[in-house]
């Protein structure tokens, strides 16, 4: 009986993939504010109380909360490793169980290159970043990232206009730079509707 009982959870087990690692992508995306770094955190919480091998990375230009820790805006932290390239990550990534990846739309092109590597060798790799920047336009790798994405959750912030679920990041200050490492002095969620009035004030305010 024992016996029987052994063989169906094998069964079980094989049917599941429980009994090897699966390799997969995760993507978190979304505007500013929308708790995207938290939901990274709390995925890499869970695989810890798993005990799981679990590396946590972020770009080495992000230092607004911390130079090491990855840290969402209430303050929730994990300690992460610094990097300047993704190949970094590849590097740093051996006898991983989970993978993660903070604001990675500060990383270069060839961070969808690693993701799909980790990913084939059985590594989940989560990933949490902006995919649009404050103009709306598609951010870094993110695009390609999502696509390749086994899995994408799209979480959105709050429109601080109106309301309604937040569509982009609109920057508050004047600054054309892509990258601008700021926080609610520098950027607003907005939705689509809110985002074009925001844009058409800005036209006329230039043109004044």
């Amino acid at each position: 009986m024992r016996s029987t009982f052994r063989n169906f959870v094998a069964t079980m087990e094989t049917i599941n993939g429980e009994n090897r690692r699966q390799g997969r992508i995760e993507v978190v995306c979304g505007s500013m504010f929308s708790g995207k770094t938290e939901e990274l955190i709390r995925r890499l919480r869970r695989a810890q109380f798993a005990r799981q091998r679990v590396e946590i990375f972020k770009p080495a230009i992000d230092t607004r909360y911390s130079e090491e820790d990855v840290v969402s805006h209430d303050q929730k932290h994990i300690r992460s490793t610094p990097v300047d390239s993704s190949a970094s990550i590849l590097l740093l990534s051996s006898d991983i169980d989970v993978v993660g990846i903070d604001e990675a739309q500060f990383l270069d092109q060839g961070l969808v290159d690693v993701c799909n590597e980790l990913a084939n060798r059985g590594v989940r790799v989560i990933i949490a970043g902006l995919d649009m920047d404050f103009r709306g336009q598609p951010f870094g790798p993110m695009p390609a990232i999502c696509a390749i994405a086994d899995d994408v959750t799209k979480v959105h912030a709050i429109c601080v206009k109106c309301g309604s679920l937040a569509y982009v990041s609109h920057r508050t200050v004047a600054d054309e730079r892509r990258v601008l490492l700021g926080e609610t002095q520098e950027y607003e969620p907005l939705c689509r509707h809110c985002y074009q009035i925001a844009l058409e004030e800005e036209k006329q305010r230039k043109n004044a």
